[in-house]
């Protein structure tokens, strides 16, 4: 009896040896224990084919076609593949499969800078809860969204996916963002972290930032996402930083993130294999993307020769533990590959309607009624632009062009102008194909503007009730814009601006103009042509039907200007650092080798410092076409009652908004505040909060109360490495934009207050 108890205890003792802890959410360091080096390493570098290294098999045992990437799994412990995919105007994936009927499309919601426009937290929720749901009903783990890089300049390609010139706004938008994707239980990457303000050699460019205007303008919206919504993950950029890659940056990714902003997820590198993997992983970048074996071999061997201590790594290792099982692939989720995408393209089309800025509506010349004849104009009525290009595009069923949106609405449109764009298109894409495919992953070309004969014109205005104009710019990932035809208008598009509106106009009737555009154009030269302008930006895959919905007066529109439009391109103080017209290679954003450093290439000087958008207008006095902040209504508002009181953390603001129209409404009230004189030099006033009425009818009214607390008040001192609120009498101003202010009210700081943080970030001596 004592030999076969014996020989019991020796097999298990044999069993419990070769036992393997099965990761859950109470045994992570337990598995953390378990795991070998190569196993480590492994978890940290992202794969998209499963391979077996020294033994451990790694890699993706499951996927979704046309997600961005995954982390690797390890069988013996566990832990699986979970998915990550682009947005972030809506989940970016494979339609189509091979051998499979069916297909997987995605929603194309508005773009950011469109959602922005709303200044309305709650709506961009609403978004973001229907995008997360078909993150999490197509089996993906994480959505690499919300961009939320700043607007530092007009011309960057990607400005379509990020919200704003202010950093406030900026991160308010991005926090309701997160919120809502992350309420599915599927998780978000804010991104690029940080400083990634142009496309130009995006790869390499070192952004040479002084301490309080990265503090102040280009961290300020990244820690407001992080403390309000605690995304899942946080993207690091590809650029450098002060002389650093982001990606290699301790005091960016480790100091500031983790330790002063509490930032409990993990860090990813931006899709890339840069040689310091080691440096990445020690200062704080838990996963490279989108994984290469010798990053893993480094890694090995950076812990073999101590370059990193087994201490930095099990840290890594650690947080992607903890990340892995919050995942839906982790918990086993069922995803039916089925969200609801009908009922989706109804929240994008609300969405997009209530974001809808309009510019100009002279002698109301909007809303139309709705059963006139419209000689629509522009190509883009045909090759209607619903978002931008790269990883910003969604694979969306279908895009609702202007001539069906108008069509839908009740409008009769001109036959002739509609059949000669679309045997323009046609002409077109036949020649493309002759030529070969202009088409990339990177860029969808645009049709360019053409000409209309003069006749024509006249013909149609005798014809037609109104002329609807579109005018059409696409942006996207891997190269800016251009100041020349594209932040300004072609030849062929100014040409057809002043016939329609001399034409028309000669008749009495009326040219609106829709700008379905990607980022800021120039306006001041030519918005006196016509009567109306409309501005939708890229709306999403309903989004001429919204645009439709406001011509109509179905939708009031309610957006205001998420950033500044100049009178000129180089009234941007930014202009003077920027890569505007630089001629890129075939090679989009990548670097080109050995040469010598080129200004705004290679390194870009923030000369500006904190001086962007509307804080160096409405300091230094500069006329806009546009201010920050507006936009127009079919109703009007008046602002009354403003009252400000003192709180334990700050004040408190409230003012009563009426609509002293004729007809529903909503409007958004812009809380900005003036420091005292002396100490750091300010701007006139910044924007500190912001909030949203809801539909008011005709005379009614309603209270907003916003919150300001001290710590939001101050500015950064670069001597003392410390936030500090000056004592005195701040001016709180209630505006309609930034140069439309209704009402004022005084607070008073009775103490100085201040919050020292960690000296990280200089510049580095040239």
């Amino acid at each position: 009896m004592k030999r076969i108890l014996l020989t019991l205890a020796v097999l298990g003792m044999a069993f419990s040896a070769f036992a393997q802890p099965q990761l859950n959410e109470n045994n992570i360091e337990e598995v953390l224990k378990a795991m070998t080096l190569q196993e480590k390493a492994t978890l940290l570098v992202g794969g998209a084919r499963a391979a077996m290294v020294n033994g451990v098999t790694s890699g993706v045992s499951a996927s979704v076609p046309g997600a961005a990437g995954n982390t690797r799994n390890i069988d013996r412990l566990g832990i699986p593949v979970t998915v990550l995919a682009d947005g972030p105007a809506g989940l970016r994936i494979q339609p189509t499969r091979p051998g499979d009927p069916n297909t997987y499309y995605c929603t194309g919601f508005p773009v950011g800078t469109l959602l922005a426009s709303s200044w309305d937290l709650s709506l961009v929720e609403e978004v973001t809860k229907a995008m997360g749901n078909e993150v999490l009903e197509y089996g993906v783990d994480v959505l690499l969204a919300p961009g939320m890089n700043i607007h530092r300049n007009p011309l960057c390609g990607r400005n379509f996916e990020y919200f704003s010139e202010d950093p406030l706004l900026s991160g308010k938008m991005a926090a309701a963002y997160v919120k809502g994707i992350q309420s599915n239980g599927v998780g978000t990457s804010i991104k690029h972290y940080a400083a990634n303000n142009q496309e130009t050699n995006r790869n390499e460019d070192d952004a040479i930032i002084s301490q309080r205007a990265l503090r102040e303008i280009y961290l300020k919206n990244f820690e407001i996402a992080v403390k309000e919504a605690q995304p899942w993950t946080v993207m690091s950029s590809y650029n450098k930083l002060n002389g650093d890659y982001t990606q290699q940056s301790e005091g960016l990714l480790t100091t500031v993130l983790r330790d002063e902003w509490g930032f409990k997820g993990i860090v990813m590198t931006d899709w890339g294999n840069k040689a310091g993997t080691v440096k990445s992983a020690k200062a704080g970048n838990d996963l490279m993307e989108p994984g290469n074996q010798n990053e893993i071999d480094r890694i090995v061997a950076g812990v073999q020769d101590g370059t990193i201590s087994q201490e930095e790594l099990d840290r890594n290792v650690r947080n992607m533990l903890t990340y892995i099982v919050r995942t839906p692939r982790f918990k086993g989720y069922k995803f039916s590959n089925k969200p609801d995408l009908k009922a989706h393209a109804q929240v994008a089309r609300k969405a997009a309607g209530e974001a809808i800025v309009l510019l100009r509506n002279e002698n109301a010349a909007l809303p139309l009624k709705g059963s006139e004849k419209v000689a629509l104009y522009g190509v883009s009525s045909i090759d209607f632009v619903a978002g931008g290009t790269g990883s910003g595009d969604v694979n969306k069923a279908y895009v609702v062009n202007m001539v069906d949106g108008m069509q839908n609405a009740g409008f009769t449109l001109d036959k002739s102008l509609v059949d000669f764009y679309t045997a323009y298109k046609a002409y077109d894409a036949a020649q493309t194909a002759v030529a070969g495919s202009a088409m990339s992953w990177f860029s969808r070309r645009k049709l360019s503007e053409v000409a209309i004969p003069e006749n024509g014109i006249n013909n149609q205005a005798r014809a037609n009730d109104v002329a609807v104009v579109v005018l059409g710019r696409n942006a996207g990932e891997g190269a800016d814009r251009k100041m020349m035809d594209d932040f300004e208008l072609t030849s062929v598009e100014r040409e057809l601006l002043q016939r329609v509106s001399s034409t028309y106009h000669a008749l009495g009737k009326k040219v609106i103009v829709v700008l379905n555009v990607g980022g800021v154009i120039e306006t001041n030269s030519w918005k006196n042509l016509v009567d109306a302008i409309v501005l939708p930006w890229s709306p999403g895959q309903e989004g001429a039907n919204a645009v439709a919905d406001v011509l109509t007066g179905k939708v009031n529109p309610s957006g205001k200007l998420p950033m500044t439009f100049p009178v000129n391109f180089m009234d941007h103080p930014s202009s003077a650092n920027f890569p505007y017209n630089y001629q890129q290679t075939a090679t989009r954003g990548f670097s080109w080798g050995p040469r010598q450093p080129q200004k705004d290439v290679d390194y870009t000087n923030y000369e500006e410092g904190i001086w962007v958008g509307y804080r160096h207008f409405v300091t230094r006095d500069v006329a806009v076409s546009y201010p920050f902040g507006f936009g127009l209504s079919y109703t009007s508002f008046s602002y009354s009652k403003p009252v400000v009181k003192a709180v334990a953390d700050g004040f408190q603001a409230s003012v009563t908004v009426t609509n002293t129209g004729s007809v529903a409404g909503k409007e958004v009230v812009e809380l900005y505040v003036s420091a005292p004189a002396g100490g750091l030099d300010k701007p006139a006033r910044e924007l500190k909060a912001f909030g949203k009425t809801k539909e008011l009818k005709p005379g009614e009214s309603q209270t907003l109360t916003l919150n300001v607390s001290a710590y939001e008040l101050a500015s950064f001192n670069e001597a003392a490495s410390a936030w500090e609120a000056a004592a005195g009498s701040y001016k709180v101003q209630f505006g309609a934009s930034v140069d439309d202010i209704r009402a004022t009210a005084p607070f008073t700081l009775k103490k100085a207050q201040s919050w020292p943080v960690h000296n990280v970030l200089a510049p580095q001596a040239k």
